[in-house]
């Protein structure tokens, strides 16, 4: 089965989040990822999370938000150690937007790290026009993931030397994205996961809807490609990619189904 590693479902969607998770089940996307980024996402994300089985969370505090928020209030014991709860994010520094206050997002930023470093939670990251600041203050104690990744290969060089994942979205598949797609060409498959970023960025040929958890398929399709191995191979890499990336992820009962499918496709060839 696939994952989507990284989408935000507190927005609305056309039937509601049962919906929503339900159609993405029936792609094959077994397991979802949900990230709040600002503080009236958490306690809907949690619930979200808490009452599906096959959906997890992550909880942060986006550079947007930077100084208007204090993580330490929420980001708590009880909160991190949720059995939901499989990480820190989205996290990080965005000059594009703002770059008026790079100092509150640099503390935002640094207290969102510590705060992963105490609890052994891997960081989801945001980073845009911000990538040497953001490597300047990320520490060696820290692991995750680099979030819908668009950046050049210098900075998944550095990301991947320090032991990071790095997370393919639909821009995968844009039209104007080559850069892009060098870059994850370059980019060890074992070192890869997927995501959509819902409701952004949906996929061709989803581009112009509202982007939904299924569509992540349509990544995976074009990161084959790139690879030059088959999907379903793929498929295998990137579950055991996740696994590794949110070991937190209760597995067992994932992993069953998983198997199901596997026997399924074998008899079917």
């Amino acid at each position: 089965m696939f994952i989507d590693t990284h989408c935000h479902l507190t927005d609305e969607y056309r039937g509601g989040i049962n919906d929503v998770i339900g159609r993405a089940r029936r792609k094959n996307v077994g397991v979802i990822v949900c990230s709040a980024a600002e503080p009236d996402n958490f306690a809907p994300t949690l619930e979200i999370a808490r009452g599906h089985k096959n959906v997890f969370c992550t909880l942060g505090f986006h550079p947007d938000c930077a100084g208007n928020v204090n993580p330490d209030e929420y980001l708590t014991a009880d909160i991190l150690n949720d059995d939901a709860v499989v990480g820190v994010g989205e996290i990080g520094l965005d000059y594009h937007v703002h770059n008026d206050n790079k100092e509150e997002q640099i503390k935002l930023f640094t207290q969102q790290l510590e705060i992963a470093r105490k609890y052994d939670l891997p960081v989801a990251i945001h980073t845009r026009d911000a990538d040497d600041d953001m490597r300047e203050y990320l520490t060696d104690k820290n692991h995750g993931v680099l979030h819908c990744f668009t950046s050049t290969w210098g900075l998944a060089k550095t990301m991947l030397e320090r032991g990071f994942y790095v997370s393919a979205s639909g821009i995968l598949t844009f039209k104007r994205a080559d850069h892009v797609r060098e870059v994850f060409e370059k980019i060890p498959v074992d070192r890869i996961v997927i995501e959509t970023d819902a409701p952004f960025c949906a996929p061709v040929p989803f581009r112009g809807t509202q982007c939904e958890c299924f569509m992540v398929k349509k990544t995976a399709a074009m990161l084959a490609k790139i690879k030059n191995i088959p999907i379903e191979e793929l498929e295998n890499i990137l579950f055991e990619n996740t696994m590794r990336l949110y070991p937190k992820i209760k597995v067992e009962d994932i992993q069953r189904q998983r198997k199901r499918n596997n026997n399924k496709n074998n008899s079917e060839k």
